[in-house]
């Protein structure tokens, strides 16, 4: 792909994971079947940390955890967080010193369909979490991530802070704000007594490769491109905080550097991208387009509109840019051309070990540790 102004080696300077925090860590991650958690497995495991995963099956053919054969490197346990006894039995066999919860139903449309799912996945699965890290001597500091969409959504020009009132409209969206309501009564009901962190983090709509999740954008326009047809888009003028993945998830990292440092309990921040991400489905669907290459345009279909979704929704992540000195490195352009490049590997049959290891190398401007061999399951 030939090199644009503003490509990934004009990265913004700005606060990485740190290998010597990370090397031989005791990690508890739910979710790493899936999107967001299988691009952190691999990162922790190239950090030198030791994982064990709680998740459900990949829910997709193909699907991230597969395509980089997660199991061979990581402890991996098929469990479910609404069952409050095995997320108990899981966490006291492995110890860990940190608990990071990203298992979720994540669709907003799948929560119209299954709310009662959704409720008891989102919310009674944190406070499942939640009460296994609370019972864990060993557990030093615990993450429990949520979404943007945790606030209550007003359809306003700025971006949300921390401070901002939870709600949300549909069940995906409300589900994720009690689950911050529930974060914050352990934090003042059980962690802070004891010292022990406890923190939430809220993300954007990310991209990436790797990611076959039902009706979101990215899915459904690598689909239709794959297939050499036009995408259809939903909701053309919704305004979302596009980043790639790479980017909450490092905030996520060095925000459980700092937990460990303060010991706090309660602490929340943002990780959203530069307001230039923030732009309409509809361009991001055009460029996506562009770097495909093809000429293939996408088209309008508003007979798939199957819930309210709101039409802008920004984060504002000043706290986290002072506070943890994080801020993101890649623009949108770069994130799009990397989601594109994963995909276009794929298609033709690489390594896609070794392409996303490749691409978070890459993130980190070539700073990240090298996978280790102690932490390798036989």
């Amino acid at each position: 792909m030939a090199k644009r102004k503003g490509a990934v080696e004009d990265m913004v300077a700005g606060r990485l994971p740190s290998p010597e925090f990370w090397l031989g860590r005791r990690v508890f991650l739910t979710g790493h079947t899936g999107f967001k958690g299988g691009w952190l497995a691999l990162w922790l495991h190239m950090l030198g940390a030791k994982i064990q995963g709680f998740a459900l099956p990949p829910s997709t053919v193909p699907n991230l955890f597969t395509l980089l054969g997660l199991e061979s490197i990581i402890g991996h346990e098929i469990g479910d967080v609404r069952d409050a006894v095995a997320v108990q039995n899981a966490v006291q066999r492995f110890s860990p010193e940190i608990i990071i919860h990203m298992a979720a139903q994540p669709l907003v449309l799948l929560s119209y369909e299954q709310p009662v799912e959704t409720y008891a996945t989102n919310v009674m699965g944190t406070v499942h979490v939640l009460e296994a890290a609370r019972r864990c001597d060993e557990t030093q500091v615990t993450l429990i991530v949520t979404s943007d969409k945790c606030y209550e959504n007003h359809d306003v020009i700025w971006g949300y802070r921390e401070h901002d009132p939870k709600g949300g409209h549909d069940p995906y969206s409300n589900s994720k704000g009690c689950a911050e309501l529930v974060t914050s009564a352990y934090a003042n009901s059980y962690f802070a007594p004891a010292l022990r962190a406890l923190g939430s983090v809220r993300a954007g709509n990310v991209i990436g490769g790797g990611d076959w999740s039902r009706d979101r954008l990215m899915t459904d326009l690598v689909a239709a491109l794959l297939q050499g047809q036009p995408p259809a888009l939903r909701a053309p003028g919704a305004v979302r905080p596009w980043q790639h993945v790479l980017e909450p998830l490092s905030g996520y990292l060095v925000a459980i550097e700092a937990l460990a440092e303060s010991r706090a309990a309660g602490a929340a921040w943002n990780f959203g991208p530069a307001p230039s991400s923030e732009v309409a489905v509809a361009e991001i669907a055009e460029k996506i387009c562009g770097f495909w290459g093809g000429g293939i345009k996408p088209i309008i279909d508003d007979t798939t509109n199957r819930g309210s979704e709101a039409q802008f929704l920004a984060l504002d992540s000043t706290k986290a840019r002072r506070e943890l000195g994080w801020l993101p490195r890649w623009g949108l352009d770069d994130a799009l051309a990397q989601t594109v490049s994963w995909y276009r590997e794929w298609q033709r049959g690489a390594d896609m070990r070794e392409v996303t290891q490749e691409q978070i190398t890459r993130y980190c401007g070539g700073s990240v540790a090298q996978p280790h061999k102690f932490a390798e399951i036989a």
